[in-house]
């Protein structure tokens, strides 16, 4: 599989995605431009890595609207919103809807390029932490039905005697399945577990699907 980040760029005015597309080519990065959002979310490819330069006015499709369609379809592309016209009340909705960035046309090369290597740093970062609860949640579906059972008991610090209680199981069984429990997960204690679940969003208690 192909794991370079491109710079992908949506913009209606040739003049400007040429220009865009110049400056990213130059400063060594992969790009591919669109000129709409449609045409964008028609060719992308989920899982395709980068970054996104992106303009707010767009016929059709604009980019808030684009931008949605990210959120709706779990795109974690970062996006680097451009625009000719902008205001403090659109930064501020782009920002808090997650943008990576907003700049104002006509944008300073240095500073566009060092926009992107910020928002492709923070991608990175992003599949890095993605590959880890994958990793994580594989690790957790080789625990049996009976340890799903025992993990959210140990995990909120209950003993094993009132563990083997509720559960109607030996004490000396409880103890096994801890062990294997941490064996299986490759942790070595239950506060590192509960770390790992509460950073991966694991559904305590319930078993993962294959």
């Amino acid at each position: 599989m192909n794991t370079q980040p491109y710079v992908f760029i949506v913009d209606d005015d040739y003049a400007v995605r040429d220009g865009l597309g110049f400056i990213v080519e130059t400063a060594g990065f992969a790009y591919q431009a669109f000129e709409s959002a449609e045409h964008f979310l028609q060719a992308y490819c989920p899982g395709k890595r980068g970054c996104l330069l992106l303009d707010v006015n767009l016929p059709g499709l604009n980019g808030f609207e684009l931008q949605s369609e990210f959120i709706h379809h779990n795109i974690h592309l970062p996006i680097i919103f451009l625009t000719g016209n902008g205001d403090i009340p659109m930064t501020v909705r782009a920002i808090k809807a997650g943008a990576a960035d907003f700049l104002t046309k006509p944008v300073p090369s240095k500073l566009l390029i060092e926009s992107i290597q910020a928002a492709l740093q923070y991608e990175a970062q992003l599949h890095k932490q993605g590959e880890a609860g994958q990793a994580f949640h594989s690790r957790l579906n080789k625990l049996t039905a009976r340890e799903m059972e025992i993990l959210p008991l140990a995990l909120a610090g209950i003993h094993n005697k009132e563990m083997a209680r509720l559960l109607n199981i030996s004490y000396r069984t409880i103890e096994i399945h801890r062990i294997r429990i941490l064996q299986k997960t490759e942790t070595t204690n239950f506060l590192e577990l509960s770390r790992l679940c509460d950073a991966f969003q694991f559904p305590q208690g319930q078993k993962t699907e294959h």
